[in-house]
């Protein structure tokens, strides 16, 4: 049986999950998740991670448009260790640049309120993150 993967778009207060469905071919919004700590995000993680069994973990990387690590990409990879200490799962960076910026787009497009944009945007951007990942390994099949 297929297994699901999980998106995740990691943010200092919030952070965007999404999931694959078991085909590995299309993302879904999860939820956005507010949180004061790792810790705490950890903790809440718990639930999806328990609820979807995910074979892996992609997660956005936040790289700079002039292609350098800032702080937040060093914060990522701190929050990274602790997902593979928790979980022992398989964890995949994406480059996220622009996907908040999509996700917005995509939103305005929509009509989205912005009350509404503001609570939706990071589990936006975790699906574009995870799709992002899904159709660049569905093209790397076609290629074998």
């Amino acid at each position: 049986m297929e297994k699901r993967i999980i998106g995740l778009d990691y943010g200092e207060a919030r952070t965007g999950v999404a999931v694959s469905d078991l085909l590995g071919i299309t993302a879904q919004g999860v939820t956005s998740i507010k949180h004061k700590s790792d810790k705490e995000l950890l903790d809440t993680l718990d639930r999806y991670i328990e609820e979807y069994s995910p074979k892996k973990i992609v997660i956005g990387y936040p790289i700079n448009m002039n292609a350098t690590l800032g702080p937040r990409a060093k914060k990522t990879d701190k929050f990274i260790e602790k997902l593979q200490e928790r979980y022992g799962l398989a964890i995949e960076k994406i480059d996220e640049r622009l996907t908040t910026v999509s996700s917005h787009k995509t939103m305005t497009t929509m009509g989205t309120s912005k009350d509404k944009k503001k609570n939706i945007v990071d589990m936006m951007s975790a699906v574009l993150i995870l799709q992002m990942y899904l159709d660049k390994n569905k093209n790397k099949k076609k290629e074998v």
